[in-house]
């Protein structure tokens, strides 16, 4: 049986976090997550309780039910061809991201999007092992949630996380380690104690959430 795909929301935009800060994507938000339902009424007790992203149903901007990969696949294409004048040397790029992308990112729409001439990327808990194919995954560890990906091309650790120390994951297998610090009424504080890390650690890179501060969707 085929997959149906459900996604909350697309999107065009500069990727606003991390080693590829500023790059622009097609950002593809899968709806659901396995840390947190969504709901506020779940939140004090979720795993990932600092979540600020919405991917609860499939009513955002371009989401929808998506009945087959090529399906899928061709509305991130047209998403992409609506705002890009002239990509010169650029790769198409699409970043799967939630929610949790890996609870449907599979291995047929992967070949679907390549297909379509894009370079994939993916943004995760980690919980989930990835699929093959994926051109740059970049894991986000929360809480005491067991990690199944522990190679990739990013690790990008909210900060502070009481039980999510740097320590606990600086030996693994990426290539880019960030901290990103914990938005919320603490950011400034948050923010220091980042830099104040990175500082003594320079294995660590600090991310900031530019598009909160440029307003970039």
């Amino acid at each position: 049986m085929s997959r149906i795909y459900s996604v909350k929301e697309m999107y065009f935009t500069l990727q606003g976090e991390g080693a590829q800060t500023g790059r622009a994507a097609v950002f593809l938000r899968f709806a659901g997550c396995n840390l947190w339902s969504g709901l506020e009424r779940d939140r004090a007790g979720a795993i990932c309780s600092f979540c600020d992203t919405d991917f609860v149903g499939t009513d955002g901007e371009g989401g929808g039910k998506f009945q087959t990969p090529q399906a899928l696949a061709e509305a991130v294409l047209s998403c992409w061809r609506q705002q890009v004048r002239s990509a010169g040397t650029a790769k198409p790029y699409v970043i799967c991201t939630g929610g949790e992308p890996l609870l449907q990112l599979d291995t047929a729409l992967i070949t679907s999007l390549h297909q379509a001439g894009f370079e994939i990327g993916v943004e995760t808990n980690g919980t989930l092992k990835a699929p093959d194919g994926i051109d740059w995954i970049c894991v986000s560890p929360k809480a005491t949630a067991r990690l199944e990906q522990l190679t990739g091309d990013e690790l990008k650790l909210v900060y502070p996380q009481a039980t999510a120390q740097p320590e606990k994951f600086s030996d693994l297998a990426f290539r880019h380690f960030f901290l990103q610090p914990l938005d919320g009424p603490d950011i400034s504080r948050h923010t220091s104690a980042a830099i104040d890390y990175c500082r003594a650690h320079p294995q660590w890179r600090l991310s900031l959430q530019t598009h909160k501060l440029t307003g970039i969707p």
